[in-house]
């Protein structure tokens, strides 16, 4: 059974820089793609970031781009979110994904296992 255990979230100002990690467990990850979505109080889930484990090749929402960075480690299995230059709208609860498939996707029902989500705040 996958199992995805994110951490990292909290309290930043803006301008600041937070970095998320998701752990996952239960799974020959080498095949599979992983991803970052958040979800905002008043907001429908929407994708922020994915990663192929197998060559780490990424995709990322145009409304963060040049400021967050998806990356994984293969010997950890682990996937962070760097978040850098937050600003509030940033805030949310965030989400780690996987897919047992290579092609890179930014829908959530394309997604086969979710976390528990981390909440990141940015006070302005």
């Amino acid at each position: 059974q996958v199992q995805l255990v994110e951490s990292g979230g909290g309290l930043v100002q803006a301008g600041g820089s937070l970095k998320l990690s998701c752990a996952a467990s239960g799974g020959t990850f080498s095949s599979y793609t992983m991803a970052w979505f958040r979800q905002a109080p008043t907001g429908e889930r929407e994708f922020v970031a994915a990663i192929r484990w197998a060559d780490g090749v990424t995709g990322y929402a145009d409304s963060i781009k040049g400021r967050f960075t998806i990356s994984r480690d293969s010997a950890k299995n682990t996937v962070y979110l760097q978040m850098n230059s937050l600003k509030p709208e940033d805030t949310a609860v965030y989400y780690c994904a996987a897919r047992p498939f290579r092609v890179v996707t930014r829908t959530p029902s394309t997604y086969n296992y979710w976390g528990q989500g981390t909440q990141v705040t940015v006070s302005s």
